[in-house]
Parts: C-alpha cells; structure tokens; sequence
C-alpha cells in the first residue's frame, strides 16, 4: 500500500472511531475522550490508536480498559463503515502529549526573563 493511501486509511479510522465513541459507546469510561492519531501498518494488519481523555491522568486507567473491553465491537462496526478488504487489529495507547505540552508551557510561563538592555544608552 503506499504511504498515502495509507495516510488516507488511518485518516479515515481515526475519523470514524472518533464518530463511533461519541454516538454509538454507551460505556462510561468513554465519555470525553479523543483520538488524537492513528497509524496503520502497510499491510492493514494493525492500527495504533492513540487517546486521551478530558480531565486528569487518574482516568487513564479506566479509559484503556473501556477501550480493551469495547475493541471488538468497535473493529465491527469499522467493517461496516469503511471499504477496506481487512480492517485492522485495534491497539489503543495513551497519548501523553497533551501533559507534555502543559508541563513545557508550565516551565516557559515559570521563566523570568530579564528585560533587553538597550547598548546605546
């Protein structure tokens, strides 16, 4: 497959898990999260799903195994959704780049810079 096509597919699974975990999960443990990215293999053997869920990291926990327990159901309805030969195993992994980001503005914000010093005076 070639890597835009590839590009494409992962673009489009991301789209419609997305859809699929605000409309169709009745699960608890997934409310408020977001799919952040999707890579694919090149043979569409397996998809690495990366998520994260509004509030704090003590979700995590619970939000992975939502995701675990509702895998199956989610990969079925991509079948239905997507016009791939195979959809692909799902392997959902939690994205921390929103703490990082929060944590390097935390540190700049933190920083006291002292004003420029003008040469000419």
């Amino acid at each position: 497959m070639s890597k835009i096509r590839q590009q494409r597919t992962a673009d489009q699974i991301l789209r419609e898990l997305s859809d699929l975990c605000h409309r169709n999960v009745s699960d608890p443990r997934l409310q408020d999260i977001t799919i952040t990215e999707v890579t694919i293999d090149r043979e569409l053997e397996h998809a690495d799903i990366y998520v994260h869920a509004l509030g704090d990291e003590s979700r995590r926990k619970d939000v992975m195994q939502g995701l675990s327990s509702a895998a199956g159901f989610l990969r079925h309805e991509l079948a239905g959704r997507i016009r791939i030969r195979t959809i692909p195993q799902l392997h959902f992994h939690w994205d921390p780049t929103i703490e990082r980001a929060e944590q390097v503005t935390a540190i700049l914000d933190s920083l006291v810079i002292p004003p420029a010093v003008d040469e000419e005076e």
